[in-house]
Formats: C-alpha cells, structure tokens, sequence
C-alpha cells in the first residue's frame, strides 16, 4: 500500500502538488471545507476529507490522523508559513515538507527576517526593525524615515495586510486597516513599516537547501508587475537581470547568506528590491513553495515539488551551484476571477465557458472547470498560464497566442486585460517597476478572440459573425452586458 501524503490546500496549487505526489510514488489526500465540496482539486486526490477551515492546524491533524497520512504538503498560503503548525507536525510524528519551525520562526516573520539579513550582511530597506506597538510609534518611525512608507503584515505576504501611506493623516488608519487584515488572513495583527521606494523593480531569488549542508540558489524571477501590492506577471529571468547578469550572483550570494543563517532547508524564496540605480535590498524571505514556481521550473529543468519531497524524506538536492543554467525564458500570467475596470474586484459567479490553450511550450496549473461557482470565500485565482521559449521576445509571442486561445465567459477575469499588457511597448522593452501598472491604460472589451465574440453573439441572439471581422457594434453590445 502506497504511503499518504496530505495536502493542506486547495485550488490549482492543490491540483499541482497531487500531481507531483503521485509522480514520486505516494497517494495523495486532499482536505475541503463546505464551501469546496465540488472544487477540482478534489478529483486529483485518492480520498478527501472535510475540514471546517484550511486555518485550523487541529482539524487538518485530525484529518492526517484519519487518513493514516505521514506528511503533509501545506503549499501557499493559510498555514505554510505558520511555525507553531510545523511544530505541531514534528510532535505528531508526521513529516512537514517544508523548511523547519525554527527557520520559519527566524525568517518567516518579515521583521525577524529583516534582523536577520542584517546580521548576514543583505542590506535592508529602512524601516523598524519589529513590530509596531502603538500609533504614536508608527508616527515616529515614519518621520524618520520619511514618507511614503509602506504598513505590512509581520506573518503574511501577498499584497494581504499592506497598506501605501503618502501622508501622516492617512496613518492611524492604514495601520488599523493593515492589522485587521493581517489579523483574518494570518492569524496575528502584527505590521511593521518599511520606507516606500518610488518606483523600484521586485526581483526575487529562488533558494534551496537539504538535511546535509548543502544549499543553492536556482536563479530570479522579475516579479514587478503588481495590483495591490500582489503580482500578477512572473518572468524568468528577470530581463534587468540579463542585461547586468552580475546582479544575478550578488543577489544570489546574499540570498544564501540569509538562509545559511537560519540553517534553511527546503525551498523558499528570498525577496529584493531594486532602485534604478540597480541597488539592491532585501524585503523578505516566503518560507515555501511560491505561486511562481512554475518558471523557475520551465528555465532550469527542475522540478521543485519533487526536490521538496526528495528532501523532506531525507535526500540531497540533485545539482549543485555550478550546475544551474537558465535557458530561455518562461512568463506566467496569473488568472484571476476579478475585474480590470473596477479597481481589480473579486468577480465570483458560475463560469459559463471555459476554453483553456495548448500547443508548443504552454504549462497550465489549473484548478477550476467548466460550470463551477467560483467562491466569494477565497482568492480568485483560477490558474496560471505559463510559456516556455528560447527568448523573451518569443515567449512574449507565445503567451500573447495563448491568451488569444483562452476563453473564460460567465465571470469578469483578466484575460483581456494580460492581452493588451504583453502589447504595451514598454512591457516588451522589458521596462518595470512596481507601479507599472497605474501608469497603464487599460481598455476594457476591447481585445474579444475571434471564439469570444462567436460566443457573445450567440448568447445574445446574434448571428454569428464571418471569421476575424468582429465588429465594433457587436463588441459594443457584448461590453455592456
């Protein structure tokens, strides 16, 4: 009987880790709540257990218990950084994939990593070096430092519990607003402030270690394409990078250096910022697998889902430093259920239509189908789409080709809007910075496929059109439904 492994997640990244784990010879389990009875990730799984919350450490150990599971894999967010559950994990006897509570302790908390990339040598935004404890502490600091400056959650990441503060006025309640957030989606309303940089680039370096001394770094991926301090674009290499390719081995170099500090094993990520003057400061290390993965994979030929579980049961990685090469380069777009024309908005609903690309070099993670009622309850990410070429022009093709192939009706989504992006000539120069994306102008129903708009006629009543022509009064009509 093949030995279970527990994935405490959902979605696409739940679909993708049951994938891996059955690649490597073991039965995967997934958990769900009420609200996931029909989600995707369940048809991927041997069997599947409800739980009342993916927040809630007892219930999923209760549902390893059941399930006779010796690991579990806690993927992206809700527990994955949480040490006290990985503490938990190493009392119950059940193997956490994922680095050690202590480095999740010394690194998973931003301020506690910020102290410790200090004492490594990785210089530092300025910012306060742990929590803030009251307001009239955070008015302190940021005269200090000098505004803009930036509230964020001490435990979480992903844009969750952030908040831009241009002036003192607005403080007391960003910080209020940010801790709230921090508080539902982290499980502690710690923040802490950092001084906003103006228009700086976020370029992060993949970083991996095992149970026997030896620890690499995979390459960067450019991740300055953002909405609410969340990304949405991810591209490997980062094309700064490739025109100053010594950044590459300085920011790797000072990425080790963190995570040698905290005896890191397994995969996490370290994140920088970067000035345009190409300084570079460390932000952050995420203690886990980061949604981006998938172009780390695509360029280096690795799979890090399998070093993951190779390493979490005691095996060595399987290069060394001087063997990671990048070749070519990957771009993932991130699909959201959301509205481009209204502020980014969540756009739950029932997907009506679902047409999803393929070919030469496409990767899709997918986690949704055709008919299912995409939750107000969680993040609206239904999946990330992924290409592979020899270079970033081309690969900047494909996804433009695979983006015309993908259709999504019944709910509002981003897909039109990635298609006018990757047509935005500073985004093929390769010139980004973090605010990119209130400086671009997006027009809303303006790009419909061919298959789009055959299929918005036909809802209302059309008749459809002859190939390509796509009319201005149809696409007028379709916009306003």
């Amino acid at each position: 009987m093949k030995e279970k492994i527990l994935v405490a997640n959902r979605g696409e990244i739940a679909v993708r880790l049951q994938r891996g784990i059955r690649e490597a010879g073991f039965s995967p389990v997934a958990i769900f709540t009420a609200v996931d009875r029909r989600s995707h990730h369940l048809a991927h799984a041997d069997e599947a257990i409800e739980v009342d919350s993916y927040l809630n450490a007892r219930s999923i150990l209760e549902a390893v218990r059941r399930s006779g599971a010796v690991a579990i894999h806690p993927g992206y967010g809700f527990l994955s950084e949480n040490a006290e559950f990985a503490a938990l994990c190493a009392e119950a006897c059940v193997v956490f994939i994922g680095p050690t509570a202590a480095a999740i302790r010394a690194l998973g908390s931003k301020t506690a990593a910020r102290q410790a990339a200090q004492c490594a040598g990785a210089p530092i935004v300025p910012g306060t070096d742990g929590p803030v404890t009251s307001i009239e502490d955070a008015k302190r600091v940021s005269r200090i430092i000098g505004y803009p400056v930036l509230i964020k959650a001490a435990a979480g990441g992903g844009g969750k519990g952030m908040r831009l503060v241009e002036t003192e006025s607005e403080l007391e309640s960003a910080v209020r607003g940010a801790a709230g957030e921090a508080a539902s989606s982290f499980g502690s309303a710690e923040v802490y402030i950092e001084k906003a940089l103006i228009q700086p680039r976020h370029i992060e370096i993949q970083v991996f270690g095992d149970n026997h001394g030896n620890l690499v770094h995979l390459g960067e991926r450019e991740c300055s394409i953002q909405r609410r301090h969340q990304k949405v674009i991810e591209e490997c290499p980062s094309p700064l990078v490739e025109r100053y390719p010594e950044m590459r081995a300085a920011m790797g170099e000072a990425a080790l250096r963190v995570a040698r500090a905290a005896g890191y094993t397994n995969a996490g990520t370290a994140e920088f910022l970067v000035d345009t003057d190409r300084n570079f400061y460390f932000l952050e290390m995420n203690t886990r697998l980061q949604v981006e993965h998938p172009v780390t994979e695509l360029v280096t030929s690795l799979d890090l889902v399998q070093m993951q579980l190779d390493v979490a049961f005691g095996g060595t990685l399987p290069v060394r430093q001087a063997d990671v090469v990048l070749r070519g380069a990957a771009i993932q777009c991130r699909l959201y259920a959301e509205d481009p024309a209204n502020e980014y908005l969540p756009s739950p609903g029932r997907i009506e239509r679902l047409r999803l690309p393929a070919g030469p070099g496409i990767r899709l993670d997918n986690g949704v189908y055709e008919g299912w009622n995409v939750p107000m309850e969680y993040d609206p990410l239904l999946a990330k789409l992924c290409v592979w070429a020899q270079d970033r022009p081309r690969a900047i093709a494909r996804m433009s080709r695979a983006l015309r192939e993908t259709e999504i009706l019944g709910i509002a989504n981003n897909v039109g809007f990635f298609r006018q992006l990757l047509a935005d000539a500073r985004f093929q120069a390769g010139d980004l910075h973090t605010g990119f994306l209130k400086e671009f102008h997006y027009v809303p129903n303006n790009d419909l496929s061919d298959a789009e708009l055959e299929a918005a006629l036909a809802v209302l009543g059309a008749a459809a059109p002859a190939p390509n022509p796509a009319p201005v009064a149809a696409r007028s009509r379709w916009s306003q439904r």
